[in-house]
Order: C-alpha cells, then sequence, then structure tokens
C-alpha cells in the first residue's frame, strides 16, 4: 500500500475507474472478474496499489475497451519503474513540486501561458528567488534555494515547448532593474533553442478578451492523457477531463491567433531591454 500516490500514480487510477465506469460496472462486479475483493479494486483505484500488466489488460478486457494505444500507455504507467531527479527532493519540498516535474519528464510536448510572471521553467535563478520570496508566509532561506534550484533543475530537459506570454509578465519587476534585463535576455537566448516557440501578445493588440489565465498543458502519450496544470489560491490543480482539455485547447489555440509570431516577438522582447 502506497502512502502517497503522485500524481501519475492517481492519473492511471483514475483512468481504470473511468473504464469501469464506461462499462457499467461497480467495483464488486469488477473485483468478481478478477478474483479479488472489492477492497482491492478500490485501492488500485484510488492510486494506493499498483497494478500489474496482467491484470490491467484483463480488466480492460472485461471492460471492452478495444483502444490498445490507450491500453498500452496505461500499462507504461503501471509498470514503469523510474526514480526521477525529482525524487530527491522528496519530503522537502511540497509534493506538487515533484507532480510537476515527473509529468514534464514523461510530457510529449509543453504549452504555457503566461499573464503575470515568467513561465518558471524560462525563469533566471534571480527572477525565480523573488518570485517565492514574496511567498506568504515567508519561506525559510534554505527551503527557498530548494525551490530555486529545483525550479532550475526542471529547465534542463528538451522536451517541445510552446509558449505564450503577455506583455505584463514581460514589464513585470519582480525584482530589479537588473533582474528584470536579465530575464529579458534569458528570453531572448533560450527563444533561439530548436524546442522552444516563444509568441508575446503586446498591450496594443487586438483580440485579448479570446484570452485565458495562466496554465501549462502537458501533452501525453495519447491526447486523452493530457493534463493542465493550474495554480489556485488553495494549491496547483490537475486537470484531465476530456471536457476541460478541450476547452483549454481551444484557449491555447486562441492565444496563438492573438500574439507576434515568433521573430516578432524576439524583436518585442529586445526592444524592451532597451528601456530597462
Amino acid at each position: 500500500m502506497r502512502r502517497e500516490p503522485t500524481a501519475r500514480q492517481l492519473r492511471l487510477a483514475t483512468e481504470l475507474r473511468r473504464l469501469r465506469e464506461a462499462a457499467g460496472l461497480n467495483s464488486r462486479e469488477a473485483a468478481a472478474l478478477l478474483g479479488v475483493s472489492p477492497a482491492q479494486i478500490t485501492h488500485i483505484e484510488s492510486g494506493l496499489a499498483g497494478v500489474s500488466e496482467k491484470r490491467l489488460r484483463r480488466l480492460a478486457s472485461h471492460y471492452a475497451c478495444t483502444d490498445t494505444e490507450f491500453i498500452d500507455a496505461l500499462v507504461a504507467m503501471a509498470t514503469e519503474r523510474i526514480h526521477g531527479w525529482w525524487e530527491e527532493y522528496r519530503g522537502l519540498l511540497p509534493t506538487s513540486f515533484l507532480d510537476l516535474a515527473e509529468l514534464e519528464h514523461h510530457a510529449t510536448f509543453l504549452h504555457d501561458v503566461a499573464i503575470l510572471y515568467v513561465p518558471g521553467r524560462l525563469q533566471t535563478e534571480d527572477y525565480a528567488r523573488a518570485v517565492f520570496s514574496a511567498r506568504l508566509p515567508e519561506l525559510a532561506p534554505d527551503e527557498l534555494e530548494l525551490r530555486v534550484n529545483h525550479r532550475a533543475a526542471r529547465q534542463k530537459s528538451t522536451i517541445p515547448h510552446e509558449v505564450v506570454i503577455h506583455e505584463a509578465a514581460l514589464r513585470m519587476r519582480v525584482s530589479d532593474r537588473p533582474a528584470s534585463r536579465a530575464q529579458l535576455v534569458r528570453l531572448l537566448e533560450i527563444s533561439e533553442a530548436d524546442h522552444l516557440v516563444l509568441r508575446v501578445i503586446p498591450f496594443d493588440l487586438d483580440g485579448f478578451a479570446k484570452a485565458s489565465g495562466t496554465m501549462t498543458y502537458a501533452g501525453g502519450p495519447l491526447s486523452k492523457l493530457d493534463t493542465v496544470v493550474r495554480d489556485a489560491p488553495h494549491g496547483t490543480v490537475l486537470v484531465d477531463s476530456e471536457a476541460q482539455l478541450n476547452i483549454y485547447r481551444t484557449s491555447f489555440r486562441r492565444m496563438k491567433t492573438v500574439s507576434l509570431e515568433p521573430e516578432r516577438s524576439r524583436a518585442f522582447i529586445h526592444d524592451l531591454t532597451k528601456e530597462l
């Protein structure tokens, strides 16, 4: 039994529950198909217990799921044995930090929308330190540095990443003038990378009403396994229902339509650096 399932383990559990419910079966009926107790199904569907490939495929068969790509993706989630770099922070940082790093590690692509702050994966250490320093209640110095180091470690991957960032985030001085300029220079440097596409929405561009709030959209091995990360007052929220995912997909497409092309975006950021 797991004491604290990861977000990825919980997602697998959720998908298995959805399959069972779509088949019109309750947990007792599903348990009878496997020859286990209803409690075992409950544990599997709550992420507290793992499931073997054999049992997972048997459940999928009983649930009449014929999507082999989807089943294979669930099997990969159930059988992987990865000890990622983020595990060194377990017990030191909130689990949401670890879950985000794990989600990004397994994602096939990332889409970011930023309105007030530069996305974490693009932040300089000084910028990240200023953001975390503003947190209430204030963080102890050692925990603050742990968060900055964790954020820096997330930036090492070269997963395909598309970012739409509003001018407000570019102009927001979370620290002093030198740190703000260094952050803009960092954006210019990383925007040249093959894996990153950066777009800017200036204040004077029409159509911003189509935009929504800040989000990170992480692509899964299949679109039905995508995940959206939203920051809320009570913490990080992961969205994975198909209806909500469709809304965020549409939202990101709309954001792109009211943003500058990458080359014009780089020129825009370059002009901002001259003001600092």
